[in-house]
């Protein structure tokens, strides 16, 4: 390990050490935050804010730990505000990113919506990824199945599905293998960890996003 928690990049990339819970795990499962001009901690979903970051794991209790033990304040080694919606900041700016990366994989060709399509893209083993809506029927999701060796997101809404997609609402989706879809999985693990999951979002028929 080097210096500041940090060591050389590996297979699955960089990694950092988490102030929270101490572990130390590949970046891209963990948030990063940073102290603005009043010394107030704001999170940087995206990395690329100026400052020294600290990181903690993308997993609602260790952001609850750091936001409310002086955690923050150790790290930065010096008193820090922290605002009350903080974990609330945290899932609307990993929302945003994921529904941005699906956006972007739909206009590449790389993304589709509507049962039927879905489907299709399923029977042809073309989906690696199954996204459905947390709050979508559960019959209706019954009927479509994760792909094999693939990906399950089903910790979105209707509503956000909707937004990545250019419709109201979305209920089930595919993402194909490439493009921007290894990031979509990764972003959608840690909306998972932050998130608040109910049974209606659980992971079902295969892994879930990783």
């Amino acid at each position: 390990m080097g210096r500041g928690g940090r060591t050389k990049d590996r297979e699955d990339g960089p990694e950092r050490k988490c102030i929270a819970t101490g572990e130390v795990q590949p970046k891209h499962g963990l948030i990063r935050f940073v102290t603005g001009p009043d010394d107030q901690v704001v999170p940087d979903v995206l990395g690329k804010l100026p400052g020294r970051g600290m990181w903690v794991a993308a997993d609602r209790k260790a952001l609850q730990k750091a936001a409310g033990k002086g955690v923050f304040a150790r790290a930065a080694k010096r008193p820090v505000k922290v605002p009350e919606d903080l974990l609330e900041e945290v899932e609307r700016q990993i929302v945003r990113r994921v529904v941005d990366l699906i956006s972007l994989s739909r206009k590449s060709g790389h993304a589709v919506a509507g049962y039927e399509k879905v489907k299709d893209w399923l029977s042809k083993d073309y989906a690696e990824v199954l996204i459905q809506a947390s709050d979508g029927s559960g019959r209706g999701k019954s009927k479509l199945s994760t792909p094999h060796f693939g990906h399950y997101i089903g910790w979105l809404t209707a509503d956000e599905l909707g937004l990545a997609f250019g419709r109201q609402t979305v209920i089930h989706g595919a993402l194909a293998s490439g493009g921007l879809t290894q990031r979509v999985v990764e972003e959608a693990q840690r909306l998972k960890g932050v998130r608040e999951i109910g049974a209606a979002g659980a992971a079902r028929k295969g892994k879930t996003a990783r």
